[in-house]
C-alpha cells in the first residue's frame, strides 16, 4: 500500500467518523462546508485527493483540526516530526508550499506549520469560527500579510498575530524564499478547530 493511499484511507475514515458523531447527513456537512455531496462520498471511500481548502473547510464544518482529519492512533508523550515526513498541503507553480506539521493535545489546540512561500505566492484563506487566532513568525525572507484587506509587510524576525475568523491571505515579497512558522490556535471546546 502506497503512503499516500493510507493517508487517503485515514482521512476517509477520520470525516466519516465525525460526521457520524456530530449527526450529519453527507448533503448538511456538504451545505456547511461548501463542498458537493459527490466530493464527500468520494472522500468518504478513500477515493480522489481533497486538497487543503477542502480539508480546512470540512475541519472548519466539522469542530474540529485538520491534523484531527489525517491522523489516525494515539499520541505518543513526546511527539517529533521531521518536515520531510509530512507531506505538503498546498503547492504552488512558483514551489511554494504548507506543511501542518502537528497538532497539541488539550481542550485549545494549536496547529504548528510550516510555510514556504515564493515571490509571487499567494494563499488566500476564508475567515475560520470565532475564536481562532493565527500567529506567523518569519524566519527568512519577506512576506505580506492580508488581514481583513489590510497588508502588513513582515520580514526576517517578524512575529503577527491576529483573529482567524476574517479573510486573510499570506503573500511572498521580495526577491527571496519566504520562510515561516504558522500556529493557529483553536478555541476551547471539543475538538476546536481551523488552518489557514
Amino acid at each position: 500500500m502506497a503512503e499516500s493511499e493510507g493517508a487517503l484511507r485515514t482521512v476517509a475514515h477520520n470525516v466519516k467518523a465525525a460526521r457520524t458523531r456530530a449527526g450529519l447527513s453527507l448533503d448538511e456537512l456538504g451545505r456547511r462546508a461548501g463542498v458537493s455531496k459527490g466530493a464527500l462520498v468520494a472522500l468518504e471511500k478513500a477515493q480522489g485527493n481533497p486538497n487543503l481548502t477542502t480539508l480546512v473547510r470540512l475541519a472548519d464544518a466539522l469542530g474540529i483540526s485538520v491534523s484531527a482529519l489525517m491522523e489516525g492512533g494515539a499520541q505518543a508523550p513526546v511527539r517529533v516530526v521531521a518536515s520531510d515526513e509530512v507531506e505538503p498541503l498546498w503547492t504552488s507553480e512558483r514551489g511554494g508550499e504548507a506543511r501542518l506539521m502537528l497538532t497539541t493535545a488539550g481542550p485549545a489546540p494549536v496547529e504548528v506549520w510550516r510555510w514556504r512561500l515564493e515571490p509571487g505566492d499567494e494563499y488566500p484563506s476564508h475567515p475560520h469560527q470565532s475564536g481562532v487566532r493565527e500567529t506567523v513568525s518569519v524566519i527568512g525572507g519577506r512576506m505580506v500579510l492580508v488581514v481583513d484587506g489590510a497588508e502588513y509587510p513582515l520580514g526576517a524576525g517578524h512575529t503577527a498575530t491576529f483573529a482567524g475568523d476574517v479573510e486573510h491571505a499570506y503573500r511572498g515579497a521580495g526577491t527571496g524564499t519566504c520562510t515561516l512558522v504558522m500556529t493557529v490556535h483553536l478555541p476551547p471546546g471539543p475538538g476546536g478547530r481551523s488552518a489557514p
